[in-house]
């Protein structure tokens, strides 16, 4: 990986016989050729308003930190100005002075005389904040100075693999803007208009559905549809259904709702995706979509019904490994080109953070599940992710200790923690359990467990699955014996006008409805 360790970004050189500034013709970085982004005058402003305004602290601390500075001497007094405060000891000339005596560091300055020299300089903290937000900027400059020389120094090596060096620099340059994101705060009256905003038209939907509807009755029930902003876990063990579950909720989205989708595949290609997103619509079983076998009334019924899928707003990216920084890349230019209004990707365990450097796998998972989180609120539309489940379930014995828990989520327990809501799909059957405590059939029966819901109840869903068309229905809908009919079918969800939330989405397609292509 390109190595971006803050304190490696060249520095002026350090001089502690004097408190003077340097001679601009000796300001010349010799790594660079000339001077780097820098404002030593405003880093003694700064330190100078620490020293006299006990205030002053809180107000940068969120936006400084002791690398910021250019100057190494700054650095350490800005350091040892820190540890006072966060050891809640007051902060002036005098402490700061035997805070540096503490950690050895007072003659590294150049002595007392450069803090008192700084203090002599400093009337006021009045402009403190703004101070420090020049520094910020002028060390991210630095950083990015720092980041685009070792790229070029290793593009000139033939030995180096350009892709590789490009998954580092994607690491590297993804590091950089985490570590300089900020989030300020906003005052409650804005949010207080917008909340009630929401409820209005929430309360002038007679279906309920507040969000993203999707097709099945007692889901959309208990979440009013998919968010705005959330971070939505879908998991479950190997061959449990997680990606058909996920396709069938496109299919409804996109399909039936005309609500713009993408889909980030990266265990299936594109084509073995639509083979099942057309094995599902048409009724077709999905063996004979793979060997081509189909009789006469299959291919009539997928003459019929393939015209659902065609033109519906779905867009398929089937990188392989794709990273963090990719998948922000590839997010924001559909939503801002396509108008995509729900991500789903399959699945999160399969994705890299940029080639960052970890200690353990699950630091990895954590940090690509905080950063979907991340992306979910700054695009503004809710993020599906698959993901899979640990064996812990497969120890446990009957139908109750096969059911999954949140602590059974593999490798992350940040996954629970980012996610705004968890569910798990299960299938009694997959286990050999055809019935449960009381005796009901458990064939073709799936649960949707909603093991977390941050914004609602927790409970299951039930649901009815068709193995060979690797679809997900309503209980009360059945699977059509004549599917060459070309009739959408709907749950009782579908009926009615649909939420009047941005736009509003369009109800369901008639048979007769011209499908955009």
């Amino acid at each position: 990986m390109i190595t971006f360790a803050e304190n490696q970004i060249p520095m002026a050189e350090n001089n502690s016989n004097t408190v003077r500034r340097r001679k601009s013709s000796a300001n010349v970085d010799n790594a660079y050729g000339h001077l780097q982004p820098q404002a030593t005058d405003i880093e003694r402003a700064v330190i100078g308003a620490l020293m006299i305004d006990k205030d002053a602290f809180s107000l940068i601390s969120e936006i400084i930190r002791p690398e910021t500075f250019y100057e190494p001497r700054n650095q350490k007094i800005y350091q040892a100005i820190q540890n006072l405060n966060m050891s809640e000891r007051p902060v002036d000339i005098m402490t700061v002075t035997e805070q540096l005596k503490t950690e050895g560091t007072i003659d590294d300055i150049g002595g007392p005389g450069y803090l008192l020299d700084i203090s002599d300089r400093v009337a006021s903290s009045a402009n403190v904040e703004y101070h420090a937000h020049i520094l910020a900027q002028k060390f991210l400059a630095r950083q990015l100075i720092q980041f685009a020389s070792r790229v070029e120094e290793k593009a000139f090596d033939d030995t180096v693999d350009v892709d590789v060096l490009m998954q580092e620099a994607e690491g590297s340059l993804f590091e950089i803007s985490q570590k300089n994101m900020k989030q300020d705060y906003t005052q409650i009256d804005p949010v207080i208009r917008q909340a009630i905003d929401i409820l209005q038209k929430a309360s002038a939907n007679t279906g309920g559905l507040t969000g993203i509807p999707t097709g099945y009755t007692d889901l959309d029930e208990v979440t009013s549809g998919w968010q705005k902003s959330d971070l939505v876990i879908i998991a479950g063990r190997p061959a449990m259904g997680k990606t058909s579950f996920a396709l069938s909720l496109a299919k409804n989205i996109a399909v039936d709702y005309q609500v713009p989708i993408a889909f980030f595949s990266l265990e299936m290609n594109n084509v073995q995706l639509v083979n099942r997103l057309i094995s599902n619509t048409c009724e077709i079983a999905g063996s004979k979509i793979l060997n081509g076998q189909l009789t006469p009334d299959e291919w009539d019924r997928l003459d019929k019904n393939l015209t659902k899928l065609t033109g519906s707003p779905v867009y398929i990216d089937d990188t392989p490994g794709l990273s963090v920084f990719e998948l922000r890349t590839k997010a924001r230019r559909l939503v801002r080109e396509k108008g995509v209004k729900i991500i789903m990707i399959d699945y999160l365990q399969l994705m890299n953070a940029n080639g960052m450097k970890f200690g353990s796998r699950q630091e990895e998972v954590s940090t690509i599940s905080r950063s979907l989180k991340g992306l979910a609120k700054e695009l503004d539309i809710p993020i599906l992710a698959l993901s899979q489940l640990n064996r812990t379930v497969e120890n446990r014995d009957g139908l109750e200790g096969k059911r999954p828990q949140l602590s059974d989520l593999r490798e992350s327990g940040a996954i629970e923690q980012d996610a705004d809501m968890v569910l798990f799909v299960h299938r009694p059957e997959y286990y050999h359990i055809y019935q449960d405590e009381k005796g009901n059939d458990l064939h073709g029966m799936a649960q949707i467990i909603i093991a977390k819901h941050r914004k609602g109840a927790t409970r299951d869903v039930l649901l009815t699955f068709k193995g060979e068309f690797t679809s997900f229905r309503n209980p009360e809908e059945t699977y059509s014996s004549n599917a060459g009919s070309g009739e959408i079918m709907e749950s009782k969800m579908n009926e009615g006008d649909m939420p009047p939330i941005e736009g509003s989405f369009p109800p369901p397609m008639d048979n007769g409805d011209p499908v955009p292509f």
